[in-house]
């Protein structure tokens, strides 16, 4: 089995070649047909994230992530093989199916709830245990690996974490997409969460980017309007292209910048969503939290519930796909390096042979 592992932070995946795992208990073999390339891998790939007002660095090592390790949580693979208690009454040899990452300990309250990406002691494939940059994967359930039913890999893979991300964040404020809403980042993040607000029924969103490829991409994908974050009347014109209060913000960058003016762009009584993990630390008035009757909640990817009711919607094909860029399992630094650059539009997807 081949596959592309962090070696040292900071420092280019190392090929590696060795044998195949063989499933055990109820885990669940699959071979690798698509596996995308997410803002996250950077932050792993790193070791980090910057928490700002001069606290330490947020260190992943520290978090449990250890060396080597192979990345890509969002990953479609075929079925091959079942560990000897593995139930074969969902997913069976020969499927091809969506892995869903965010497993927890499956003991405690949360994942007792169904709410295991909320787990405290984590076991996400990709990210605390080998993920999608590899020929083969384990993944410890067949409970986890949704039946594709002929979606297109490439097309597919990115649900696993860009589409539960947003879809997760777009339900916390479903009661207000009847109103414009504003949505920072038109990345692969971004761009999915227009497409999934369309399918919802949302009146539609504004999109902030300091990139102009990337608002045109947004504008092109069905934005209402994309407002350059580093215009000194940004916050201006997001207010003339709602046309009304703006009661809802999701912020799928996280930074200083876009959080200050996500907060500021807010009218009383409105949510403040914050997904992106760019890092830093936030700016607000803290009085003004009170008096604008503010929520700002922070959405972390989606659980397995919301994932399967994200693939039904797809299937309904009121989702429009993001544009995906396929890359050979051997680009997998390459893909990264663009990401980091920012010269991706959408989602690079590696596939192996």
């Amino acid at each position: 089995m081949k596959s592309f592992k962090v070696l040292e932070f900071n420092e280019p995946l190392g090929e590696v070649d060795q044998d195949t795992p063989q499933p055990t208990g109820t885990q669940v073999l699959i071979r690798v047909k698509a596996a995308g390339v997410c803002h996250s891998d950077l932050h792993i790939w790193e070791g980090g994230y910057e928490l700002g007002h001069g606290r330490k660095r947020l260190s992943l090592k520290e978090r449990g992530i250890n060396l080597p390790h192979t990345m890509g949580h969002e990953t479609v693979g075929e079925v091959v093989a079942f560990g000897p208690d593995a139930p074969k009454d969902g997913v069976k040899i020969g499927d091809v199916a969506l892995a869903y990452p965010w497993i927890g300990c499956g003991k405690c309250a949360v994942c007792l709830a169904d709410e295991e990406n909320l787990c405290l002691q984590p076991r996400c494939l990709g990210v605390h245990c080998d993920g999608g940059y590899a020929d083969y994967m384990l993944v410890p359930h067949p409970k986890y690996l949704i039946d594709l039913k002929g979606m297109d890999p490439v097309l597919a893979a990115p649900y696993a974490c860009s589409g539960v991300t947003t879809y997760s964040a777009l339900k916390k404020v479903e009661k207000d997409l009847g109103n414009p809403i504003v949505i920072f980042g038109a990345g692969g993040l971004g761009l999915m969460a227009l497409s999934l607000l369309k399918a919802m029924g949302g009146k539609g969103a504004i999109v902030v980017d300091i990139d102009a490829n990337k608002r045109e991409a947004a504008l092109k994908a069905g934005a209402l309007a994309a407002v350059d974050g580093n215009a000194p009347d940004a916050l201006a014109q997001l207010q003339k292209a709602a046309g009304q209060p703006i009661l809802s913000v999701i912020d799928l960058v996280g930074n200083a910048q876009t959080t200050q003016l996500g907060f500021d762009a807010l009218s009383k009584g409105g949510s403040l969503i914050m997904v992106g993990l760019f890092g830093g630390g936030a700016t607000w008035a803290l009085p003004l939290i009170a008096m604008k009757a503010l929520t700002i909640q922070g959405s972390y990817v989606g659980n397995l519930k919301e994932t399967r009711e994200l693939l039904e919607l797809v299937r309904t094909g009121k989702v429009a796909p993001i544009p995906t860029t396929p890359m050979p399992l051997a680009r997998a630094n390459a893909a990264l390096n663009e990401l980091k650059d920012g010269k991706l539009v959408g989602r690079a997807i590696l596939t192996p042979a």
